[in-house]
């Protein structure tokens, strides 16, 4: 007789299916797992044997043969252990196979039988939920299964308390819906002295989820700026909560066995490689851009990443996702992300500044510049001065508007950005960074004067089409702000403000 388990692979954010097989059969005694698994899985044999030794069973000496099907499919990840130890239960007749037959399995197993977390336990509870079937996963992370809906979810802290609760010794109570703890404690824009204009960039970028990028010399506060966004930001309602905390699970990244409420922020150093950003590596796994879904990507230092890494990022900040391509797999992410860069203005980072002297300009600032390409300088939709501070701005007190002020703000607009979507019928979209089209020009359409002004300026500053709507964009979030139904002359003049100038060539002031 063989014992059937119900388990899962992932591919991306994607479920499969997995039938694991056990049978005992006579022959020599062995232990052996076919189905193409990886190493982890193939040394899933100890940990087995060990855990069942702990509860006082040993492996009979028969030919015992665990089968992963599909077999065409590559098996990864040390979560198979519980669904082959209960196959081999349901074999050794411990429990009985019918107890098994409802439920999804999944988690590692300790050499003393504890079942320890792995990843990706909230996608396999929504699979398991949309196949009508229950999920057995650790009890750590039973608060984060019991957020997939009606599914019946079992989180034994040990492979023993399983058994005990399918022969009715003992019964597992069912896991609550568990949030993760929000330890974060970001700083407030109230600390900062001076930069008005960055302030105010920022609080537009909030309010209309825009890339943004800050350019001046070192001690400006670009930094500082960057890390009191996600301070002002909306915390994630539910759907975006339950797309983000399954990035994170299948990432192995969500602690404590709870979902996400805030949104994510992502700073990776500038010597990532491109697979770390973008996602992929020899198990392809999400990259920083997934991780940041939904939440920001702060890339510090912009010219110092791999240029390969930073071209990378041009289709995911237009698409929302990444495809990643590999002989053996082919894999989607969704990567919905804020980006957030900063960068000097040359390698020195003294240029154009009035006391300090870059011996090598204008030539170095060419350079440095230089390395990030024009498609992805016009893929941002916010360029900012971020001038250094000046010893008078330095000694006057704090400033009265604290971040959340400024989040009240943002939150209204981003309410007003919402319900003009669902009116529309288009329910996915959340923020004006996402419109595109046709929608962007009905949505977006401004005052007769607001548009003389935009063709002009558009002539005159040569932009692509990408920036004019870009600029149409941000002058849609400049009037939500504003709570005005009309795109005015002047939302659009700011918007123009925001744009990056080529480097070499003059703007006529435009009356």
């Amino acid at each position: 007789m063989v014992a059937r388990v119900n388990t899962v692979a992932f591919q991306g954010v994607d479920v499969l299916s997995i039938d694991v097989q056990v049978q005992m059969a006579s022959g020599i005694p062995a232990f052996s797992v076919v189905g193409l698994p990886d190493k982890a899985v193939a040394e899933s044999r100890e940990r087995v044997r060990s855990a069942l030794s702990a509860l006082g069973l040993a492996l009979p000496p028969r030919r015992i043969t665990v089968n992963l099907s599909p077999a065409d499919l590559a098996k990864e990840g040390s979560h198979f252990d519980l669904p082959i130890a209960l196959g081999l239960l349901a074999t050794m007749d411990v429990i009985s196979r019918e107890n098994i037959e409802g439920f999804v399995a999944l988690g590692e197993l300790a050499l003393d039988g504890a079942i320890s977390p792995v990843a990706g336990v909230l996608p396999a509870a929504i699979h398991a939920n949309a196949l009508g079937l229950g999920l057995i996963c650790p009890a750590s992370q039973g608060g984060e299964a019991a957020w997939a809906g009606e599914v019946q979810v079992l989180a034994p802290e040990t492979l023993l308390g399983l058994i005990n609760h399918f022969k009715g010794r003992s019964i597992l109570a069912a896991p609550e819906p568990k949030l993760m703890e929000d330890l974060i404690s970001y700083p407030d824009m109230a600390d900062i002295k001076g930069q008005e204009s960055a302030k105010r960039a920022l609080e537009v970028a909030a309010a209309g989820g825009h890339n943004m990028l800050m350019v001046g010399p070192p001690g400006s506060g670009k930094s500082m700026l960057a890390s009191r966004l996600p301070g002002i930001l909306p915390p994630l309602d539910p759907t975006e909560a339950l797309a983000v905390s399954m990035i994170h699970s299948v990432a192995g990244e969500l602690k404590n066995g709870g979902l996400l409420k805030t949104r994510p922020y992502r700073d990776p150093h500038h010597s990532a490689s491109m697979p770390s950003l973008v996602g992929g590596g020899l198990k392809v796994k999400p990259g920083e851009i997934s991780l940041a879904h939904h939440g920001v990507l702060f890339l510090d230092e912009l010219p110092e990443f791999q240029r390969a890494a930073l071209e990378a990022l041009r289709q995911p900040l237009e698409t929302g996702q990444t495809s990643i391509a590999r002989a053996n797999a082919h894999v989607t992410y969704p990567a919905r992300f804020q980006l957030i860069a900063a960068m000097n203005p040359c390698r020195c980072g003294y240029l154009g500044d009035p006391y300090q002297t870059c011996n090598r300009a204008p030539k170095c600032g060419a350079d440095y510049q230089g390395k990030i390409s024009g498609p992805m300088f016009d893929r941002i939709d916010l360029h900012v001065d971020v001038p250094a501070v000046s010893p008078a701005d330095l000694s006057q007190p704090a400033a009265s508007e604290n971040s959340a002020e400024i989040a009240k703000r943002v939150a209204a607009a981003r309410i007003i950005q919402r319900v003009r979507f669902q009116n529309l019928g288009e329910d996915k979209l959340r923020t004006n960074a996402e419109a595109d089209g046709n929608l962007l020009e009905e949505i977006a359409a401004p005052s007769k004067e607001g548009r003389s002004l935009l063709s002009e300026a558009t002539e005159k500053m040569r932009l692509t089409a990408r920036g004019y709507h870009r600029i149409l964009k941000v002058a849609r979030t400049l009037a939500d702000l504003d709570a005005r139904e009309k795109i005015t002359r002047v939302h659009v003049a700011e918007a123009l403000a925001y744009r990056r100038i080529v480097p070499g060539r003059q703007l006529e002031i435009i009356n």
